[in-house]
């Protein structure tokens, strides 16, 4: 019996079983992250490789170094994963990776690199959405949150207002016209001379800062729910060439301040204006996802506008908001169970959409 028959064989009788454990692996970007997750809400394990020290030097995310990396970390990571869940993989129902978007290397060496397991092991392997896998962060930290649900997606390549109507169905009602908001928070840390990466940092620093020091602009879009950062940002560099100009030291705890402030009350007024003028009595609860939704002031900002409009806030644990392998197998979980399987030919899809 051929491995992709074989695969559809075994996820029909996994639909009728009552505990399906996934074993997913996530490599899009900077991190080689590998978990076991049970039906789709509860995590075993959830192992994370961290490349943040070979990058550092250089500012930000080299591909190739990232790939390399990638490729010294996976069997290990996937070993320390098994390991902690206490499991072996043929105990395992079902493989899942990451398969875009993100760098094409990384992407490819995750992808490769399960494809073997899964064929070994005679296990169905699914492909997994990155986007989709930060979203399911939300499933893990909120076993009881179901669809429908709006989703605000941040990150460093994305920032997009999202209604999640089903599990893996999506409706893309806002998204950024340019720059994405994590993308602008590293650039404005780089012209205050932080190091990689940016955004943690500042929001570190922030937190020390006075944000009505400076006033930056509320950027205008044709797309009544999309945003913009392009101009916020060049904004923020003339204030800090400005005052280098002038020979005057950095305030760099207001400027951090100041600009969190602008982009996180962007990103929240228009989720508020989608939630009042399309109705929020059809949604089970307004979500946060992606790395940037550890940010401070965003949780604070979302968790008053939630507040206000009496409608319930879910946010993933700071651990489950950076790029981990539990989200993937969350996401995974639920295509497995609509029998959605990658077969021996799933490829990397470097610029794959949510929608």
């Amino acid at each position: 019996m051929n491995y992709e028959l074989k695969s559809r064989l075994q996820a029909e009788e996994l639909r009728n079983k009552e505990t399906v454990r996934i074993l997913s692996l996530e490599t899009s970007c900077d991190e080689t992250a590998a978990a076991v997750i049970e039906n789709g809400r509860k995590i075993l394990s959830n192992v994370v490789f961290s490349q943040i020290d070979l990058h550092e030097l250089y500012g930000g995310v080299v591909p190739e170094i990232a790939s390399r990396a990638h490729m010294e970390a996976c069997d290990r990571v996937v070993d320390q994963a098994l390991r902690e869940a206490g499991m072996s993989l043929q105990e395992v129902d079902a493989l899942a990776v990451t398969k875009g978007p993100g760098l094409v290397g990384a992407l490819l060496t995750g992808v490769n690199c399960m494809k073997g397991l899964a064929f070994a092991a005679g296990k169905p392997l699914v492909g997994v959405n990155h986007i989709e896998g930060h979203v399911s962060a939300n499933y893990l930290s909120h076993p009881d949150l179901e669809p429908p649900f709006l989703c605000l997606v941040v990150s460093g390549g994305h920032s997009h207002l999202v209604e999640v109507s089903d599990y893996g169905t999506y409706r893309l009602l806002g998204q950024t016209v340019d720059d994405a908001a994590g993308e602008a928070f590293d650039k404005a840390a780089r012209a205050l001379g932080l190091p990689y990466p940016g955004g943690p940092r500042i929001d570190k620093l922030a937190e020390e800062g006075n944000p009505e020091v400076f006033t930056l602009p509320s950027p205008k879009t044709d797309g009544r729910y999309d945003y913009s950062f392009s101009g916020l940002k060049t904004a923020f560099m003339n204030t800090v060439h400005t005052l280098e100009q002038r020979g005057e030291t950095l305030p760099k705890a207001d400027l951090a301040a100041s600009f969190r402030r602008a982009v996180c009350r962007e990103l929240t007024a228009k989720a508020r204006l989608l939630l009042e003028e399309r109705g929020r009595d059809g949604y089970n609860g307004f979500a946060l996802a992606g790395g940037v939704s550890a940010n401070r002031e965003l949780r604070r900002m979302a968790a008053a506008m939630c507040e206000d409009l009496k409608i319930p806030l879910f946010m993933p644990e700071l651990h489950l908001c950076t790029d981990n392998g539990a989200m993937i197998g969350s996401a995974a979980y639920y295509r497995l169970r609509n029998g959605e399987l990658a077969g021996l030919d799933l490829n990397a899809m470097p610029a794959l959409r949510l929608v």
